[in-house]
């Protein structure tokens, strides 16, 4: 992909219009996606102990008090996290 080829919308959008976008309506509420970036990175406790975050953090970006999620680095993330056999 060139620097001129565009793709087809945002690639940066924040939590809570990835919420809104059509092929993610109704699957992720706001308060769920808030959820995945406040568990996206490794959290140490007051014991000592390492919680691992979910592996999201890749696809957050950053800026300032903006936080803005990479659509195509969330999919990608989504795709490692399917579930498969019964039920998923």
């Amino acid at each position: 992909m060139s620097a001129n080829d565009k793709m087809p919308g945002p690639r940066y959008v924040p939590p809570d219009q990835l919420s809104k976008l059509s092929q993610y309506e109704g699957t992720f509420s706001k308060s769920a996606i808030r959820h995945l970036i406040f568990n996206a990175k490794d959290r140490v406790v007051s014991d000592g102990t390492i919680i691992p975050g979910n592996g999201l953090a890749p696809a957050i970006l950053r800026v300032g008090r903006r936080v803005l999620i990479d659509i195509p680095a969330f999919e990608a993330w989504l795709n490692r996290h399917r579930m498969t056999g019964p039920g998923g």
